[in-house]
Formats: C-alpha cells, structure tokens, sequence
C-alpha cells in the first residue's frame, strides 16, 4: 500500500505523523467553456492564468508552505541532503562554458563547493595562472536579486569578453562587456536574448520585447541590434529584422539573429524557431547596412548547423537522410543547394555534431542513442576513419579552434564514467589528459553497471532503454524504480555522467531513462515520430518501459516513479493519466502540463512547430490529447504526485503545472498526496543557484523513495491511545 498523509488518516487511522501540517483547501473550480473548432473544452481553472490575482497568489503560496513542510518532515531527506553537499564536495572546482581564443586564452566559468554559482575567470593556456573576472554575486545594485552567468564570449582579440547575466531564473539578459582586468567597458545591454562580436569593437543581439515573462508580446517580432562599444545604447540600430527586412520572409513567432563568421569574414542572420530546420542568409556587404541578404538554407533544406573554413561551408542536414548527412558548398556558391553530399547518412546511427580544423572534419556518430564514435575526414579525401577513443563514450562533445589551427578537444563520458576531457594529436593519433574540471572519486559508485536493453512499444516499435543499478541487484519486484524521461525537440536524453543523479541507486535503486520517441537518439525520424500529432508515442514508450520493468521483476507499481522536466511534463503527465495504475510516485518539474493553452504564454507560439497550433483543427486534436490539465479524470485514483513550478519561469509558465495541480487535487480519489510546489525565487532551473539545485533533487528523491516504500524514508509511527 502506497504511503499517504492526509487530514483523513490524521482522523481515521490507526497511526500518527507528528507535526503534519493541515492540508490548504482544494481551489475552487470557476468553470470556463472554450471553443476550438466545434469542441467546446471546459476549464476550471483558467482564472489561475492570472498569477497577479491575489486569490491565486495565496493559494500557490498555501500549497508551497504545505508542501515544503511535508517535504522537510520526510525521514531520510536531511541526510540526503547532507549527502548530496558531501558529493559535490569532493571535486575542488568544476569548470563550464569554456571559451579559448586563437591565442590561447582561455574564458570560463568555476565552481567550487562554496560558491552557489560559477565564477567568470580567464586564464592564459591551459596551464596560465587563472584571474578573477566577474563574481556573479556582486554584480548588480540589489542584493535581493541572486544574478547567474548565462554566457560568455571573448572578441576575436582575445582581449575583451561579453557576460551575459540573468537574476532569479527569468532570463532577462543583462549584456556587459569586461576588459582583463574585470572593468566593464560601455554601457549594459539589457533584455538580451542571443548576442555575437562582430569585430573587437562591435556586437549584435537579439532583444526581448518586454522583461515581464507574462507579456505575450514579450518575443513576438524581435529584432537584432548594432552595438558599437563606447557609444549610447540609445544609438544602437536595428540591423536584421521583419521590419527592417521585409524581402526576408520573418513569422512574429520567428526570432532573428545575427552572428559573425570570421573564418569568411561575412555576418550570417539566421530565423528560427524550435523548429531544427533553420533558415540561414549570407549579409552581401558590411554591417551595419548590408547591401542585402544571400539565402544559404531553406526550411525544406533541412539544415540544423553549419561550419565554415577559408574557402567551403559545411552544412549538416537531414533532408532526405533521418541519421543526418554533411553536405559541403563553395564559398563562391554557399547555398545547400548547390553543395554535394560530403558525408553519406551512416546507417550505424545520426550525426551527432562536427567540429572543422587545418587538417580535415570531425564529426561523430551515437549508435542506438547510447554510443558515440569519433570519425575524422582529411581535406581532399572521400573516405573517413574512426578514431579509437580512450574508452566507450556514451556522450561526446567536441570544439576546436577552427580551420586555421589543428587543435581540437574531445570530451567523453558514460552513465557511470565521468566526464573526461583530452586533447587530440592527429600527427601520433593519441589523445592527452587536459582536465580543468577537478578530478573526484566516487567509490560508492563504482559497483554500477550501466545495461542497454530495448523495450517493445505499443505499435511494436523497439525503443531503447538505459537501467543503471548496482551490479548485484536481485529480480525480485521489491527494487524502487526511478524513470526519467524527456522525448521533445529532438533533443537526446544522455548518457552522461551525474552522481547526483546517480545517488538514487546507492539506496538500492535503479535509475531508468527510455529514449522515447520525440527525442533525437535514433535521429530525426524518431523525433518526428514523437511530435503534434505523433506525440502519443512519447507517453506510450514510457508505459511500455514501466510494463516491462514489471514483468521483468525490476519493480512492482507500488514501488515505480516517473519523472520529467520542462517538456518531459507530457511524458510523465500523460503516463499517470492514461496509467495511473503503473506508479507509486510521479514528479512534473516546471512542465508543460496544459498545452491546448500554451500559445496564450510568450512562450507558446515559438513552441508551435514541435507541438501544434489550435489555430489548426487537426494540430489541436494533437494538443488536447497531450494535454495532462485535460486528461485528468474525477474519482481516479493517481498515484502521489509533486508538481513544481518557478514564479519566474519564462519557458513554461507558472499556471500550468499550478492549474494541473488544482484539478488533480480534486480528481485524484486515493489517499495519495498531490503536492504543489512553486518557488518564488527563480524560474525554469536556467542559472538555479547551486543551493536550489541540490533542494530540488533531495525532494525528487526522498519523495520518491517515501512513496515507493523505502524503510529510511518512512515516517515516525506512535500508536494512539
């Protein structure tokens, strides 16, 4: 029997929780009828959309307290907790966004245990004495206000870097630019959302329209500026837009963007959307006032990423090739059109990514979504050769110089190998250790072992699934399970290496990840056949893993959570309201739980090429049945849910997983709990501080170990008198 609280075991039961908190009263249904295209839907919580209603204020704000003192009452979290700070202890610095110029300065972010977020240092070649640049905790006049670093980007000089900041989860872009002594130069940039150097002295960004992440307006018709440093942001220009470019075909939904190649010396402007297939143009003449735009890549071409060297234009394109293919133009005729097919689609799996140097191409391949291998082709050959790496990767991630250099490095990694960094010589073909990152060990995860199955799905279709356990782990139906799961975008879900993550596993745990469809292991057919009106397959992949995790003995429903962020709210939503029977525990985090409404968000109609449009009657069909909010059934029992949300979250707004909690609350007929948690200080995870972060995993686990029946997570238990 799976473990509840509620104020009618408190009254009925044999047993007692101390100090239980009182359960806030279920919102009260205010019924709303919607008509899209002769359906009428009725929605008894659309007055939740209006997060400033003081109502819904204080309901969001009931239900945190409440759930926050359930959460925190839970045996066993604490020592989570402890746990999870002692783990990320271990490694003395960890380092990101790693940027190095053609004269060997290096740019990135540092973390270490004391800091709740990464630190802007620079330091010149890899073993330079690093320095101090930007310490995101004193940047900005309120100490209220937690800023994180987003990004970063040295001028080609090497001598100055943009920051690009954001406070408390919004993403609204702060742009500065520091010189090497950490002194800002010019004027802050605010509200930007992409941004390039175009020479040493100049940049461009894109501009978000509004800094309230509940303006619809907020990323409609953007607009990419001129920015020369040392001048008024006041003078700034608009330089590539809809409006200032109408022979240019630019949707409102579309964002613009500029970014300078230097290795052709030329500004290429790209519109996009969440759609993979981008839309490229060439500026003919200089910025800031181009003479016009040369299309390079259509929509119908397919083209997902490109790289240039002096004299050719490396595109990689899925048109007519699922697992991908590179095809190479001229620089004389840059267009995909006109380019021939370079690299053929590898029937061992897609083309992961690629990475230009002096001596040829890179580019890698994941077989099976799980494995990736390195491949390199010279200039002037037709025949490529796998590179042996030092050992199995699941993920690979690769950057180089580019073509003036032969430079490159290779970071590799596995569900149970941490993440290793090498540089490649191609003249020994031998890789050495260039680790910035601290090394830490992990002896309690060393008895792991990482399986690679498939599962059978509804339709017959083999998906494949990652279960990563200890090694001696017995068959028996007892073992708690954790599934995790995104299936959006075409986006790949790992392999890569988390020990907090893998934490799940030391309680005896078993950690799962199908790769359902939506996502892009198996390249880009299987992400088609996971998105609008496909988008069933996503939900279906995971009851199908469940089903078998069951059968198999892994687990047993009363011991099986689901879980998901962001997008991979319709996985789990969706597999609790078509099967709530198969789990114990579920977790939305921040999730897309009330899609039918999303294009009502900023958000939504940039959203529309992956999951539909009600604009279309066909593509609504395909969002109301992806829709949780909707799903939801009264006088089901579900099984015991906790729903996050961020008050600040511009990705996915906080009223969709508050509404779908408010419904649930009232359909669910268990004795299960259905949590609300919505925090008022940050928004969709993006620059978290380190503290929020490690918060969120020990409520994730220890709800789900409480729920699953684990014995150090149950609670304290008094016989009444």
């Amino acid at each position: 029997m799976r473990s509840s609280i509620t104020v009618s075991f408190l009254l009925i039961g044999s047993f007692l929780w101390a100090q239980v908190p009182v359960e806030p009263p279920k919102a009260p249904p205010k019924v709303v009828t919607n008509e899209y295209h002769g359906v009428t839907l009725e929605d008894p919580y659309q007055y939740m959309e209006n997060l400033e209603d003081p109502e819904v204020l204080n309901w969001l704000k009931t239900n945190t307290a409440y759930s926050e003192a359930i959460l925190h009452s839970i045996p066993g979290r604490e020592t989570m907790l402890e746990k999870i700070r002692e783990l990320d202890s271990r490694r003395e610095s960890r380092i990101s966004n790693v940027s190095i110029t053609d004269d060997d300065v290096y740019y990135y972010l540092k973390t270490t245990p004391d800091d709740e977020t990464g630190k802007l240092f620079y330091r010149k070649g890899f073993k330079g004495e690093e320095k101090l640049l930007l310490d995101p905790r004193k940047y900005g006049e309120d100490p209220e206000r937690m800023y994180s670093i987003l990004s970063l980007k040295p001028n080609e000089k090497g001598d100055l870097v943009a920051v690009r900041l954001a406070a408390d989860g919004s993403e609204n872009g702060e742009l500065v630019v520091l010189d090497q002594t950490g002194k800002q130069v010019g004027e802050t940039l605010e509200l930007v959302e992409v941004f390039d150097w175009v020479s040493n002295e100049h940049l461009t960004y894109t501009k978000l329209n509004s800094e309230e992440i509940a303006d619809v307006n907020r990323q409609l018709n953007l607009k990419v500026y001129w920015h020369e440093l040392g001048t008024p942001v006041s003078q700034d220009k608009v330089v590539f837009s809809a409006e200032n470019n109408p022979e240019i075909p630019m949707e409102p939904a579309e964002i613009p963007i500029v970014i300078y190649d230097r290795h052709i010396d030329k500004a290429i402007g790209a519109v996009v959307t969440v759609d993979n297939a981008r839309k490229a143009y060439m500026a003919e003449g200089d910025l800031p006032n181009p003479d016009s735009w040369k299309q390079l890549s259509t929509q119908e071409d397919k083209v997902t990423d490109f790289v240039t060297s002096k004299d050719a234009v490396y595109y990689l394109s899925f048109k007519d090739a699922p697992n991908f293919k590179i095809v190479k133009s001229s620089l004389e005729e840059p267009e995909f059109s006109k380019g021939k097919v370079l690299i053929k689609e590898p029937e061992a799996g897609p083309i992961q990514n690629m990475a230009i140097t002096k001596d040829g191409l890179f580019y890698s391949i994941k077989s099976n979504g799980v494995q990736s291998k390195l491949f390199f082709l010279p200039h002037g050959k037709s025949s490529s050769r796998e590179i042996e790496l030092p050992f199995t990767a699941g993920y690979l991630g690769m950057n180089s110089k580019g073509p003036e250099f032969s430079d490159i490095w290779v970071g590799i990694s596995g569900w149970t190998s941490p993440p290793k960094r090498y540089k490649y010589d191609l003249a020994t073909d031998t890789f050495e250790l260039e680790m910035l990152s601290s090394p830490a060990e992990y002896p309690e995860l060393e008895n792991l072992v990482a399986k690679e199955i498939t599962v059978t799905s509804h339709d017959g279709v083999k998906v494949p699934v990652s279960l990563i356990h200890h090694k001696d782990i017995k068959l028996d139906g007892q073992n708690p399970v954790f599934m995790y799961g995104y299936g959006s975008y075409g986006m790949s879900t790992g392999p890569f290496f988390s020990p907090l993550l893998m934490l799940y596993t030391t309680y005896g745990g078993v950690f799962v990840v199908p790769h359902v469809r939506g996502g892009g292991e198996l390249g880009d057919a299987w992400h088609r056949a996971g998105q609008k009106l496909n988008k069933p397959n996503t939900w279906k992949d995971a009851i199908a893993t469940a089903e078998y995790l069951i059968k198999e003995g892994y687990t047993n429903p009363d011991k099986l959570s689901i879980a998901g962020g962001s997008a991979g709210g319709i996985f789990v939503g969706r597999a609790i309201t078509e099967r709530p029977d198969l789990f114990a525990a579920a977790i939305p985090q921040v999730g897309v739980m009330n899609p039918v409404r999303a294009e009502e968000t900023p958000n939504g109609p940039v959203n529309a090429p992956e999951f539909g449009t009600v604009k279309d009657p066909d593509e609504f069909r395909g969002l109301l049945e992806m829709d949780s909010y909707h799903q939801l059934e009264d006088g089901t029992n579900y099984p015991a849910t906790l729903v996050t949300a961020g008050i600040n979250d511009p990705r996915v707004i906080a009223w969709q997983p508050a509404k779908f909690a408010a419904r649930m609350q009232v359909a669910n007929a268990s004795d299960n709990p259905i949590l609300l948690h919505t925090d008022f200080s940050t928004g969709h995870g993006i620059g978290d501080q380190k503290s929020k972060a490690f918060e969120n995993f020990a409520n994730m686990f220890s709800f789900s170990l409480w729920q699953s029946g684990h014995p150090d997570f149950q609670p304290e238990v008094a016989i009444k008198d």
